[in-house]
């Protein structure tokens, strides 16, 4: 997968990135392992060369950083790290369905009064990537500002970024300034 995404966008980093982060995605969703597991070998790897973004990271570190991650799911899970999409596919598909009984889910359904004979349902979509570089991003739009209530557009966006790194403060802190040189090109 990475050495095709690599090859098909012309830029390394970006596929290495992505595997990296597949990896732990799918580490956790499907395979329970914690999110923590991953984000520890990602800081070590920040710190080891003395870096705080994500975005610093170049492609040996990020090369490293799915190694160690492949070693993680292998002794988490017992066996290696899929690589046959449809392995990874069916996968994915089976913790969906195995969420619709999870504790989250079942206390969801009784605070929402959601029958728990309805099921749920997997969508399979393609992926668009937002941290290709600096002129692709992720972001959010409201129709009201969310601290005030107005009724105005209000909207904020990462660049070079994924959904999943809204809920990272540091990355989201540091690009703050970024965004704010970047929006007269928007």
């Amino acid at each position: 997968m990475v050495e095709g995404l690599s090859r098909l966008t012309a830029n390394p980093r970006f596929a290495w990135d992505a595997y990296r982060r597949f990896i732990a995605m799918y580490g956790n969703v499907v395979g329970g392992i914690e999110k923590g597991e991953f984000e520890h070998i990602l800081e070590t790897q920040k710190h080891k060369r003395g870096i705080k973004l994500d975005t610093d990271l170049n492609v040996k570190d990020l090369q490293e950083i799915v190694a160690k991650f492949k070693e993680l799911y292998q002794h988490n899970i017992g066996e290696p790290f899929p690589q046959d999409p449809w392995k990874q596919l069916e996968g994915a598909r089976n913790a969906v369905f195995k969420s619709w009984n999870n504790p989250r889910a079942i206390y969801y359904r009784k605070q929402n009064k959601i029958s728990d004979d309805l099921g749920t349902a997997v969508n399979v979509q393609s992926m668009v990537f937002g941290n290709m570089g600096d002129d692709s991003g992720t972001g959010v739009g409201f129709t009201r500002n969310p601290s005030t209530g107005v009724k105005e557009f209000y909207g904020e966006y990462l660049t070079n970024a994924k959904a999943k790194m809204w809920s990272r403060a540091s990355d989201a802190q540091a690009d703050r300034e970024a965004r704010r040189r970047h929006a007269g090109g928007l």
